[in-house]
């Protein structure tokens, strides 16, 4: 992979996988694009293509649920403000190709897929202007499940009240 004024990305410990008897766990930090996207090339051109294709090869062996900072809000709903930011990182066309990529090859995103239509669903809140408080943030925290097991997850739940970071934890039931 490429390396930048940041570093390589393939040395950043980003990406863990646990394989159970009937499935395969991945977590993932995915890196973020920066605010003068600076990483964005990176990120599109090398990360998401490399990270999809490793999960994408473990599928092909037992089902793969995957989770973690994907670093992107992929539709506008996934976020307070959507127009503000649109093509700012986060939320560039290219991170959000990038995620367009994950749902074709057969992934889904099992928030979504159980509640397509929540607003206000949020993972992540800058510290500024009490925007937790006020609820206005970004989803940019998933699971996401190959086709393999993504019939058999029960529950997909953001869980906002239970505060340490600025992100709050996701969970599926399975």
């Amino acid at each position: 992979m490429e390396s930048d004024k940041y570093g390589d990305v393939s040395n950043e410990g980003r990406v863990l996988t646990a394989e159970f008897p009937d499935f395969y766990v991945v977590t993932v930090y995915t890196p973020n694009s920066k605010g003068d996207l600076t990483r964005l090339k990176l990120r599109h051109e090398n990360w998401d293509p490399a990270f999809l294709s490793y999960v994408a090869r473990r599928a092909e062996t037992k089902p793969v649920l995957f989770c973690g900072d994907l670093n992107v809000a992929h539709q506008e709903i996934d976020l307070a403000n959507p127009k503000p930011n649109v093509g700012k990182h986060g939320f560039t066309n290219e991170e959000r190709a990038g995620f367009d990529k994950m749902l074709a090859a057969g992934f889904t995103d099992t928030y979504r897929a159980e509640h397509p239509d929540e607003v206000g669903a949020y993972t992540w809140w800058t510290h500024w202007a009490n925007a937790r408080e006020r609820n206005v943030g970004w989803r940019i925290d998933y699971f996401l499940a190959s086709a393999g097991i993504a019939d058999k997850v029960k529950a997909a739940r953001i869980h906002p009240d239970i505060k340490g970071s600025d992100h709050c934890p996701v969970s599926v039931e399975l």
